[in-house]
């Protein structure tokens, strides 16, 4: 893979191209356009306000996990907001009717306790989560599987007959993450195999997040055709809700080689980290591809990849490079816009990367860079 990217751009640094989210929004248009459904961005996995004013002109809106990303949507984004936790304050509620149009709930036993809060608010919808006990998570195991055996999100088969249909408009499930088509076919028709009776209550189903829609090998064809044959089947609207799924490899972490060391095997230390800039490398756990690089031994110079933290974990990975590295050398990871920025963290005080936009000219413009008050800000 060859990527060009500015030698301007100090590192560590978050790149957006905005050509690439171009292209992954075009799956989304034709989705949309094909099926008539509803697209919308689940921030929990993007939260980038710069590019908002793009994404909004091919999807319906934002959904959040809760307050903070409700209010970022209906903020920044400016379209509906869908919202679910599986749980709520009194007061979350009471600041959510404000900012979400589409409230979803985890259990029949929570949409009757917040009932009167959201009824005071005329025009939202309610929704409720179920489990359909269908799997079908790629990524992580159980750590991502919604339907793992003892699961806290959605209200299980038994205790559907106990919802109170009559106030509940759209029907929720999620049970993908990273799933490919057979992922997305197999969970639209088990929920029309197995939930059909429930289905005719309500006027719209949100199979939610997890479809990889842009992932290499993704067959849109057959998600464009599962769609149809379920609203034609049942007569209601369809919502997706992606996260990955939008904004797959239309990005990257650049960092930089501070130091080389050698304890039987020779070790870069850069200054990005797996522990504070990619969690999910050492939550997955998973080895992220970087530019020009190979599997540790296929090409002449072998490294492990490791940031400045003093966690021991705190390794990247091992990779071979055609020529030997240096401190300075540039290190460039792939496919760093998704779960990359909004889970990182400033353990040790280490530097927040900078969040940049790579134009479609080539140029780019720092959106935002952090220094010490933001570590400070946090700590009270």
């Amino acid at each position: 893979m060859t990527v060009t990217l500015p030698d301007t751009i100090a590192t560590p640094a978050y790149v957006l191209d905005e050509a690439a989210l171009k292209r992954n929004l075009a799956t989304a248009a034709r989705i949309k356009r094909e099926t008539g459904c509803k697209i919308l961005l689940a921030t929990k996995a993007f939260a980038f306000p710069a590019a908002f004013p793009l994404m909004r002109e091919t999807l319906d809106g934002t959904t959040a996990s809760g307050e903070y990303e409700a209010r970022l949507g209906f903020e920044e984004f400016g379209k509906e907001v869908h919202v679910y936790s599986p749980a709520y304050t009194e007061a979350e509620i009471e600041s959510l009717v404000g900012l979400a149009q589409h409230i979803y709930f985890n259990s029949p036993e929570q949409i009757r306790r917040y009932l009167p809060i959201v009824r005071s608010k005329r025009g939202i919808k309610i929704g409720l989560r179920i489990n359909p006990g269908y799997s079908n998570a790629t990524l992580g195991g159980p750590l991502y599987d919604p339907c793992a055996p003892y699961s806290r999100f959605g209200a299980t088969r038994d205790t559907l007959d106990d919802v109170p249909w009559d106030e509940v408009e759209i029907l929720h499930t999620h049970a993908l993450c990273e799933a490919r088509d057979v992922g997305s076919v197999g969970l639209i028709t088990h929920v029309a195999q197995n939930f059909a009776p429930y289905i005719h209550k309500v006027k719209a189903v949100n199979f939610g997040g997890g479809h990889f829609i842009n992932k290499p090998g993704y067959n849109v064809d057959k998600l464009i055709a599962a769609i149809n044959d379920f609203r034609a089947q049942f007569g209601v609207e369809v919502v997706l809700e992606p996260g990955a799924g939008l904004v797959v490899d239309t990005g990257y972490l650049i960092s930089s080689v501070l130091d080389l060391h050698h304890n039987e095997k020779d070790i870069a230390i850069l200054d990005a980290s797996a522990s504070t800039h990619m969690p999910d490398v050492l939550e997955v756990p998973y080895t992220p591809s970087v530019v020009g690089a190979a599997e540790p031994g296929v090409l002449a110079h072998s490294y492990i990849l490791g940031g400045k933290t003093c966690m021991t974990g705190d390794i990247i990975g091992e990779y071979s490079f055609a020529q030997p590295l240096r401190p300075g050398d540039r290190i460039v990871f792939t496919d760093m816009m998704q779960y990359s920025f909004v889970k990182n963290n400033t353990f040790n005080g280490v530097p927040l990367p900078s969040m940049v936009v790579l134009r479609e000219d080539g140029s780019h413009h720092v959106v935002q860079s952090f220094g010490y008050q933001d570590f400070r800000r946090r700590l009270g």
